[in-house]
């Protein structure tokens, strides 16, 4: 996986996160590649409540639909 740096973070457009930056927040669970989008499903699954698990699967799965985790009947 690329190291994002802060100043590569900071350029991502808001839809390269699944909750895009806020005013008081930064932009969490970047998928604009393949292994940022695999270590959102690894990250959401330890620490993520059932609802941020729900809506990083479902973008992931939409970006990526070729994932292990997104095929059909999913895990």
């Amino acid at each position: 996986m690329a190291q994002l740096t802060s100043k590569k973070r900071n350029a991502l457009p808001d839809s390269a996160f699944v909750y895009p930056p806020t005013a008081n927040a930064p932009g969490r669970y970047p998928i604009h590649d393949r292994a940022h989008a695999q270590n959102a499903l690894a990250r959401v699954s330890q620490f993520g409540t059932p609802e941020e698990k729900a809506k990083v699967r479902a973008a992931v799965c939409r970006k990526y639909p070729d994932l292990p985790s997104c095929g059909k009947g999913g895990k």
